[in-house]
């Protein structure tokens, strides 16, 4: 039905061959695009480096987004190699411990500022560069979750942070229609990813989840990158501002 043969990818956010990140990459080089993977740190190479070199990635380069630097390097290799970008993936979420094992209230300034800027503004410095490689149009899509529109219990801070990124999408995809360039947030139900391991009782959550969503089935990375791979198509061009569910209809449960 579509084809990615000759795009190109960047994706970060994978930590593991659970990251939602990583079936997002399988599926996008499954569909023929190539693709440029980043790694947190030395400690997170050994875990992803493997990965990247079995879909054949053509860059792979670590990055701390918190480091300016490192973001201007990676932009600039794909601009030297590739000359452009098609599809941004942005699949990264972090919240101090002690700040989202507590309550909402009790969150400190430093936790839900540094909260905010990995999972929200990042995704922002990240789209602004990408975007003068995407001259003739692209795909920008980050990860949300069900937490942002309504109270899932111990989810706790990353609820009104997921909030703000889904905003951020509505926005950035309103300011950046005109040029071709889509926005948009997937949101799988709960996964058992790593990120999701520091999220409180996140094991009866999945039990919860897999007995209410109608299909009985929990979401898994496989189904997430081929919604992602479809959005990344030109076929998908004219859809852009979205924060689409792919839960099992785990979202539309009361």
């Amino acid at each position: 039905m579509f084809s990615l043969e000759g795009q190109t990818a960047l994706i970060v956010g994978i930590a593991n061959d659970k990251s939602i990140a990583w079936g997002c990459a399988r599926a996008l080089a499954g569909q023929g695009a190539r693709l440029a993977v980043t790694y947190l740190n030395e400690k997170a190479e050994p875990h992803v480096r493997p990965l990247a070199e079995e879909l054949g990635a053509e860059i792979v380069r670590p990055l701390d987004v918190r480091d300016e630097a490192q973001m201007d390097a990676l932009f600039e290799e794909i601009d030297t190699r590739w000359g452009r970008l098609d599809t941004l993936l942005h699949s990264i979420a972090f919240c101090p411990r002690d700040d989202l094992h507590g309550r909402v209230v009790d969150c400190s300034a430093e936790g839900f500022g540094l909260a905010m800027d990995i999972s929200v503004h990042s995704f922002l410095r990240m789209i602004r560069r990408a975007e003068p490689l995407m001259p003739e149009g692209g795909t920008c899509m980050t990860v949300s979750f069900a937490g942002a529109t309504r109270v899932v219990e111990h989810y706790n801070v990353m609820g009104p942070v997921k909030a703000a990124l889904e905003s951020t999408v509505r926005y950035v995809a309103a300011e950046l229609g005109a040029k071709g360039i889509s926005v948009h947030a997937l949101s799988p139900g709960p996964l058992a990813t790593r990120a999701a391991s520091g999220i409180a009782e996140f094991d009866e959550l999945l039990d919860e989840a897999a007995t209410r969503a109608p299909t009985h089935h929990l979401a898994t990375i496989a189904d997430v990158g081929a919604y992602c791979a479809f959005l990344a198509s030109r076929e998908a061009s004219n859809v852009t501002g979205g924060v689409h569910p792919i839960d099992g209809g785990y979202s539309i449960i009361g």
